[in-house]
Formats: C-alpha cells, sequence, structure tokens
C-alpha cells in the first residue's frame, strides 16, 4: 500500500433493500491505525456499511477498497481471505450457549485454522486472548453464567484470538451499565495502543464515541453528512448533528436544508 493510501475506502457505493435506499452515494476513508466512530440514527446503514465491507451484503454500486483490492469484485475464496483480517464483534456478543467460554473464543481458530493449529496452541490463544480482556481462567463457564459485560469481553476475547488486522465493533456497549461501558471503552483504547488495529466503531452512545475515536463519520439521507475529529462533533453548529449529540429529536425533517452549516 502506498503510504497515506487509506486502507478501506468506500467510494460512490450505493446499497438498496427492495424500496429502501440505504446508501445514494456513500464515499469514506479509514486508515490504517485509527479508531473511528460511525454515527447516525436507527436505519441509517451503520451495521449494513460493516457488513458490506466483508462481503455479506453485495453493495448495488461504486467500489469498496480495502488494502487496495475491491472487495465489490471478490469471489467467495478471496473475500474468506479478507474476513481473516477484518473481525467483526457482533452487538450481541454471539455466543454459542452449548459450548463453554473456552470453546467460544477457540471457534473462529478451530474454523480458520483447523489444518495449521495444534490444540495446544488454540488453547495458549484461547488463555492469552482471555487475559487480554481481564478474564483469566474462565475456560470452563458457561455463557450463562456470565453478566452482560462478561458476554461482551468474551466476544471481544473471541474476536482477538484471530489476530486481526480490522475489528468492526457492532455497537460495543449497547445495554452495559456506566462500569462496564467505560470498561469496554477502556479495552478498545488499549488494544489500539497494544496493536496497533484499525478500527471501526458502531454506536449510538457519544460517550463513547468521544471516549475511543480519532475521527467521527455521522451518516443519513444515504450519505456522510459530516465528518472530522471529535472537537469539530462537539463545537459543531449544525442542527441535525448537535441534535443527535444531544440527544434531542431534530424540529426540520429535510436534513439537506441544514447541510450548509457545520
Amino acid at each position: 500500500m502506498a503510504a497515506g493510501e487509506p486502507l478501506i475506502r468506500f467510494t460512490g457505493v450505493k446499497k438498496t433493500f427492495g424500496t429502501k435506499v440505504v446508501y445514494s452515494d456513500l464515499n469514506l476513508d479509514i486508515h490504517r491505525g485509527e479508531t473511528i466512530t460511525i454515527l447516525g440514527a436507527s436505519g441509517s446503514g451503520k451495521s449494513v456499511m460493516l457488513k458490506m465491507l466483508i462481503g455479506l451484503f453485495e453493495a448495488d454500486a461504486g467500489a469498496i477498497m480495502f488494502d487496495g483490492a475491491d472487495v465489490t469484485k471478490m469471489e467467495e475464496r478471496e473475500l474468506y481471505d479478507v474476513r481473516r483480517r477484518i473481525a467483526y464483534l457482533f452487538q450481541g456478543a454471539a455466543l454459542f450457549d452449548s459450548l463453554t467460554v473456552g470453546e467460544n473464543v477457540a471457534y473462529g481458530l478451530r474454523e480458520q485454522n483447523w489444518n495449521t493449529m495444534s490444540d495446544e496452541e488454540i488453547q495458549r490463544r484461547v488463555a492469552q486472548s482471555l487475559q487480554s480482556v481481564g478474564l483469566p481462567g474462565i475456560e470452563e463457564m458457561r455463557p450463562s453464567d456470565l453478566s452482560g459485560g462478561m458476554k461482551k469481553r468474551v466476544g471481544l476475547a473471541r474476536t482477538l484470538a484471530l489476530q486481526p488486522e480490522v475489528i468492526l465493533y457492532d455497537e460495543p456497549t449497547t445495554g452495559l451499565d456506566p462500569i462496564n461501558t467505560a470498561r469496554i471503552n477502556h479495552l478498545i483504547n488499549g488494544i489500539k495502543r497494544a496493536l496497533g488495529l484499525t478500527s471501526v466503531v458502531v454506536t449510538h452512545d457519544m460517550g463513547t464515541a468521544f471516549a475511543v475515536s480519532d475521527r467521527l463519520a455521522m451518516l443519513g439521507k444515504g450519505r456522510v453528512l459530516m465528518e472530522g475529529a471529535p472537537e469539530r462533533f462537539k463545537q459543531t453548529s449544525n442542527p441535525y448533528v448537535r441534535d443527535f449529540i444531544d440527544g434531542k429529536a431534530p424540529e426540520v425533517e429535510d436534513v439537506d436544508v441544514l447541510l450548509s452549516t457545520s
């Protein structure tokens, strides 16, 4: 990759589901090693963007580049390679109730590396991953024995076990109390510092957005309405963005009217 070239780039991306237009012109660059948070109202396409990046949804038009290759033109085998490098942390942690914590954390390793890692290597990686999220020695516990915050951290451990280059966090703090929210925020920041990963965070939680982000992007009307550093968002006079940050219902429904002020 050339110096300065984005690791991930969405260019002119369009996506519809039936008559619902999710994206009419999505353009966004994501740089290696940064943490960017994607904001937007429910239905604005935040999770759709993540799923298009790893090929779970197909874009109708435009290009989605990852490390210089266009995801929209890839065959399933090529997408498999992308998914080895980009890990998706699902909103509800998506743990298997029938498996122990250790088996859950090892699941991706066994699926992706079944012919390259020994059981001993997998067990060691599982232990290291649980240690990294502050949950050492709980391999034999069941998901039903865990609190909501612990489930999120086990989900994060399973993600880290894959040693990805990029982590996609889909609502990582939803449903958590303030203490566990702060713990997850601390982990996101610590993982970035320790491993230098690129992180894409989808959240409605402005506290999390401001705590973990190098940059934020606000979605609406099928595109990026505003992007920039947290300070730009904190100081914005754009009524739509301001109302979202402050948790107020906008008085004007047509966002286009508001775009001239930022």
